[in-house]
């Protein structure tokens, strides 16, 4: 069990309701409701969290990673900026977060990644030791809905970060997150979320990494009239009345 600090607690109704931790090397999905909040935490440091996120009701409309950048003016997540889907309409807000900078750009690591930087190991050899791949991973949660390779889309990776020198050139910030270190976000649309905690593809450790990430979820305190991510830029204040006009019409 671990604790929510205060900078992320205020922004839940209450207590969270649930809890679970999501160990190195896996996988898992969840249909999450409009109004929940969900603080991720990396227990020992060094952490990636894949995501990816659909609508449930249409899994045509998916996460977009060049709007979310592009219409937020920034290279990095953070604090106050909005997870856009493709649509226009935003999935989550970043709330509150601890390391300042998130990965959305590198996408995923594969098998054949996998295997160049550490080898294979499969279950029938090394049981949940195993070496699994942010691909494959995604593909196997995507089967649980329907969905395919066809599906696949660029990716969040959370507690990651990637800095770029003077000529593009992409280096991994191995130590940039560390233990105890945390993520919320608020969900303002019905989201089918989708995750694993296999490493990031530019991450050259020795070792196949195995990080667990663990979550709180629970019910989100009311949108203040200040709220940071929704006053964050004039194109999240219509992200936000996009999804207002989409709940409104919906119900």
């Amino acid at each position: 069990m671990t604790q929510l600090s205060k900078k992320h607690q205020q922004f839940y109704q209450g207590e969270a309701v649930y809890q679970d931790t999501l160990g190195g090397g896996c996988h898992w999905s969840m249909r999450v409701k409009k109004g929940t909040v969900i603080t991720f935490t990396d227990l020992h440091g060094g952490a990636n969290l894949g995501l990816l996120m659909f609508n449930p009701y249409d899994l045509l409309e998916k996460y977009n990673a060049p709007d979310t950048l592009k219409c937020q003016h920034t290279f990095k997540l953070t604090q106050g900026h909005c997870l856009y889907s493709d649509m226009g309409r935003i999935f989550a807000s970043v709330v509150a977060d601890d390391c300042g900078w998130h990965d959305t750009v590198c996408g995923n690591i594969n098998k054949t990644m996998v295997a160049e930087k550490w080898g294979i190991k499969t279950y029938q050899e090394a049981r949940n030791g195993w070496t699994q791949n942010g691909y494959d991973s995604f593909l196997v949660e995507f089967a649980k809905y329907g969905l395919s390779r066809k599906d696949m889309a660029a990716n969040l990776n959370l507690f990651s970060q990637v800095q770029t020198d003077d000529l593009g050139n992409m280096r991994y910030i191995g130590d940039a997150s560390k233990a105890g270190n945390a993520i919320t976000l608020r969900f303002e649309m019905d989201t089918l979320l989708i995750m694993h905690t296999c490493p990031h593809p530019l991450n050259n450790a020795t070792e196949y990494p195995v990080r667990p990430v663990h979550y709180h979820l629970g019910r989100a305190a009311a949108i203040a009239s200040d709220d940071e991510c929704k006053n964050h830029c004039a194109e999240n204040q219509r992200g936000f009345h996009n999804n207002f006009l989409y709940n409104f019409c919906e119900a």
